[in-house]
């Protein structure tokens, strides 16, 4: 299962289930996305040839992440890019968390190993704006 999270026609994540299948090779984020991210089955001896990627300057002006869930459970609360809270989902070992746009927090609820993919070079603390959290009491858990 895919789920799309919109947010005023803005994309705010696409969160790939550790259960998803698809044959072939199935790209989940649409080819003018700055971050592809596909899936791909294949059976025993498919060969994939051999290549290099062509050097191609790309403008890049906001940073979106992947974050690859190997272990345990969080809360991934989502915001708008004006850092209003739209809500949370609960992502599980095996999920795959795309966030194109828009703000993002994280609560860890088991003991988490993950895996993130963004854009490069990284700038530190200039690469982002910090802000209050979502109250607790006023989380909302969409499934």
């Amino acid at each position: 299962m895919i789920k799309e999270i919109c947010y005023k026609n803005n994309q705010i994540a696409l969160i790939i289930k550790n259960g998803y299948m698809a044959e072939g090779v199935k790209f989940i984020t649409p080819s003018n996305s700055a971050q592809q991210v596909g899936f791909m089955s294949h059976p025993k001896n498919t060969e994939i040839k051999a290549h290099v990627h062509n050097i191609i300057e790309r403008k890049v002006s906001l940073t979106q992440e992947v974050l690859i869930i190997k272990k345990g459970r969080l809360r991934l609360d989502l915001y708008s890019q004006e850092k209003e809270y739209i809500e949370s989902v609960i992502i599980s070992t095996g999920d795959v968390v795309i966030l194109p746009y828009g703000g993002h927090g994280l609560k860890c609820l088991e003991d988490v190993e993950m895996i993130e993919v963004k854009q490069g070079p990284y700038l530190g603390e200039n690469d982002k704006e910090r802000f209050t959290s979502v109250s607790e009491e006023k989380v909302v858990i969409n499934e």
